[in-house]
């Protein structure tokens, strides 16, 4: 009888750990954004990077297949991010100071006239496409816009300091967004257009040893194996929010903490963290959206020295460890981009360097550093695979 009892226990936990897990089973937030899934209207854009100059208030438009500059815009003040529109007709331009949007058509590569938003820091859209939402950095707001007009519709206050960048739970009911001045992450319910709470990033988020497998060299020619990076900064100051493709972890840049805060969506807890290298900043998915290529600014500030020991760092989302370590060669400031629609080139803005660097993601190796205006930041790579964009550089879906 008490072993019929125990059994039943044991098997009953069995099928609830398996059901539990089968609402995750069949997700794939990537599965859209895979090779060759170019959608018609993303087929019919010129193959461009753009990059906003935020200290030259211009954008740089670069050939790809040349690895040319081919035209400078002046578009407004501080440019910040080039965003694709959700239904993927449109990038705006965020000009932060000017407090103005720069629409560019994909299909020409020309600019349009500037449309007045309020403290255009950074730019997403709701899952379903309904909204556009400005992350108002400077005001301490989520502002909810038409997502074709801008035309504003609603407002949500906040007490999130420096809101900076933000991620969707798979249902598309809440978003996370990053406070980076405040080392808050903000949890925000989309249906009601509130905020859920707030999370403290602790200064003692559980560690998880995860070095790398074999050795990298430095921009300085020393050997880096990882294991400075194995104490957490009493500080944190959170930047990028990428979730794995099953939508179970979310994966936050922390550029105090030099590594990767890893979150439950659900629970709104820190459930681990991953070191990747100093400043780390920004996170872009492989094409199979197996891997993370986490950009590492090579430092802590938000005014930094040129030539700093920027890296890249290759991590499987998965194994939750970091499989290799790409140096800059003379240093480098590598700060945010995207990859190419074939998944081999990953370009990134250089932010204290007036520069964008390519590297080749099947060798790790850099292959080209061109030349641009000051302060380029968030650059986007177009066209991308996916069905519709959730905005900042091409959050794809």
């Amino acid at each position: 009888m008490a072993f019929n009892l125990f059994f039943r226990i044991i098997l009953s936990f069995f099928i609830f750990a398996f059901l539990g897990n089968t609402s995750f089973a069949d997700i794939n937030i990537y599965a859209h954004t895979q090779l060759g899934m170019l959608s018609p209207i993303a087929k019919k854009a010129l193959f461009r990077v753009y990059v906003p100059n935020g200290n030259s208030n211009t954008v740089s438009v670069i050939d790809p297949l040349t690895y040319q500059v081919i035209a400078t815009y002046v578009t407004g003040k501080e440019p910040q991010h080039v965003v694709p529109a959700y239904d993927l007709q449109t990038l705006w331009v965020l000009n932060n100071k000017s407090n103005s949007v720069t629409p560019i058509d994909p299909q020409t590569a020309k600019f349009d006239k500037n449309i007045p938003v309020d403290d255009p820091y950074n730019l997403y859209f709701t899952p379903d496409g309904k909204f556009a939402i400005v992350v108002c950095e400077g005001h301490k707001q989520l502002q909810f816009h038409d997502p074709h007009t801008m035309k504003l519709l609603s407002v949500i206050p906040t007490a999130c300091d420096g809101a900076n960048h933000m991620e969707f739970t798979p249902d598309g009911q809440f978003a996370i967004v990053t406070c980076e001045f405040s080392g808050q992450l903000m949890k925000v319910n989309l249906v009601k257009r509130q905020v859920e709470g707030y999370l403290a990033l602790s200064k003692k988020a559980p560690l998880l040893k995860t070095f790398l497998t074999e050795f990298s060299i430095t921009a300085d020619g020393h050997f880096f194996d990882g294991s400075e990076n194995n104490s957490l900064s009493d500080e944190s100051m959170p930047q990028d929010i990428r979730s794995s493709a099953d939508g179970r972890l979310f994966f936050v840049a922390d550029m105090m903490k030099d590594g990767l805060t890893l979150i439950d969506p659900i629970t709104f807890k820190q459930v681990g963290f991953i070191p990747t290298g100093i400043g780390t900043h920004a996170i872009y998915p492989s094409r199979d959206g197996k891997l993370f290529y986490v950009s590492n600014r090579g430092c802590h500030h938000l005014r930094c020295p040129p030539h700093g020991p920027g890296s890249i760092s290759v991590v499987d989302p998965l194994k939750k460890i970091v499989l290799a370590q790409w140096a800059i060669p003379q240093g480098g400031s590598p700060d945010m981009g995207n990859i190419t629609a074939d998944g081999n080139e990953l370009w990134l803005s250089g932010r204290y360097d007036s520069e964008v660097y390519v590297f080749d993601t099947r060798t790790g190796k850099l292959t080209h550093r061109i030349r641009v205006g000051d302060g380029p930041h968030g650059l986007t790579v177009w066209p991308q695979p996916g069905q519709y964009s959730l905005g900042h550089t091409g959050n794809m879906r």
